[in-house]
């Protein structure tokens, strides 16, 4: 698969871009909105120069990555590609307009693969002639950097294709995975709490957004807390990807969206990109420090941690992926300091169960239910 098509020039897509011109595939990189694409190529020669500069890699080569990208003037030029990767607004019905005419122009063999973060795969492939030859193929962000690729087969991929995906990312370099087409996938569906449990302790007013941070970092050893990661993601992406999982997990109350995440979405304080979400990016601005208080600490730290190693031991159960993949994803694709199933045989299950069964009696919501499995780890 040497020829390559990707559809979106935003930060995604041009990375993606990057990635499969770095293997040596030459590229063809469109987007509707045509001066979108100048602009990201335009931002990648800066990033080829940047590591030129760390000596990351040679002239030559970047060079060569660049060269191998070509800007597409209209959605025919995708024309002779082998694969074709959508990197586009997370909308169902716009995505499938773009499959469909994608489809009145590529061969009979070009696979098709959308990058969505938790649409589901079967529903976008279904309205596509060949729904066989359609599969998802997750990137996490940024693409060049972040090792993780979820390949994702519909209930109506062609069988070999997963496999096929699969090796073709580890020649890109990548840690590919297999999941399961069910909402938000393996990361995705199991970080959720990550943020969704940390919103709840600041919206009940027992910690702040900083102390929730410093908790997770200092016990936790994460790299950064969820509200900085909602800030560098896009407050408004994180919450559309909460609705979405929520949304199509019937309204499980395990994945309920938070209303203050709901409010910041609305007051446009979505993060780094406005300069303003849950901490002020604007010049001079400084972070408030978090008040110390171990033992506060100790308890949120106890009750996120809970709620992740519950989703990961349920994903276990109903074979979203395999151990090992579901270790990988969340090491590989959201920077997880472990594996969220060994982190709940080194704290112990049972304290994991004792911890979710006081929230549980003391909320009663179903929020704090445990995964059958996990009583009898």
């Amino acid at each position: 698969m040497n020829n390559i098509g990707i559809i979106g020039a935003g930060t995604m897509g041009v990375g993606i871009a990057q990635v499969a011109a770095t293997a040596g595939c030459k590229v063809v990189l469109f987007d509707a909105n045509a001066p979108q694409i100048d602009k990201a190529l335009s931002g990648l020669e800066k990033t080829l120069q940047k590591l030129v500069d760390k000596a990351k890699i040679s002239q030559e080569k970047a060079t060569e990555i660049r060269n191998n990208i070509v800007k597409g003037e209209a959605l025919q030029d995708l024309k002779d590609s082998d694969l074709v990767i959508e990197a586009i607004i997370e909308n169902k019905d716009i995505k499938t307009k773009v499959f469909t005419e994608l489809e009145t122009y590529v061969s009979e063999d070009c696979i098709i693969g959308s990058n969505t973060s938790s649409i589901s795969i079967t529903s976008l492939g279904a309205e596509l002639k060949k729904p066989e030859r359609f599969i998802g193929i997750h990137f996490f962000n940024p693409a060049p950097l972040m090792p993780l690729v979820e390949v994702i087969p519909s209930l109506l991929t062609e069988k070999s294709l997963a496999e096929k995906i699969y090796s073709l990312m580890k020649d890109w370099g990548k840690t590919p995975v297999i999941a399961k087409d069910i909402p938000g996938f393996i990361v995705n569906r199991i970080a959720r709490p990550f943020y969704g449990e940390g919103l709840r302790i600041v919206e009940e007013n027992i910690a702040t957004p900083e102390q929730v941070d410093e908790a997770m970092k200092t016990v936790g050893n994460f790299k950064m807390g969820p509200f900085e990661l909602m800030d560098l993601i896009g407050v408004d992406v994180n919450f559309a990807v909460t609705t979405t999982v929520y949304k199509d997990y019937f309204y499980d109350p395990k994945y309920k969206p938070s209303l203050l995440q709901q409010r910041m979405s609305e007051a446009k304080l979505h993060g780094r990109k406005t300069g303003k979400g849950f901490y002020d990016y604007s010049e001079g601005a400084e972070k408030p420090l978090a008040q110390k208080d171990d033992a506060l600490y100790q308890q949120i730290f106890l009750r996120i941690i809970s709620m992740l190693i519950n989703e990961a031991v349920e994903a276990k159960r109903l074979g979203v992926a395999n151990e090992e993949d579901i270790e990988l994803a969340m090491q590989k694709g959201v920077n997880y300091p472990k594996g969220l199933l060994s982190w709940g045989k080194e704290i112990g299950y049972s304290k994991i169960a004792e911890t979710l069964q006081t929230l549980y009696e003391e909320y009663q919501e179903e929020r704090y239910r445990q995964s059958p499995l996990l009583r009898k780890m």
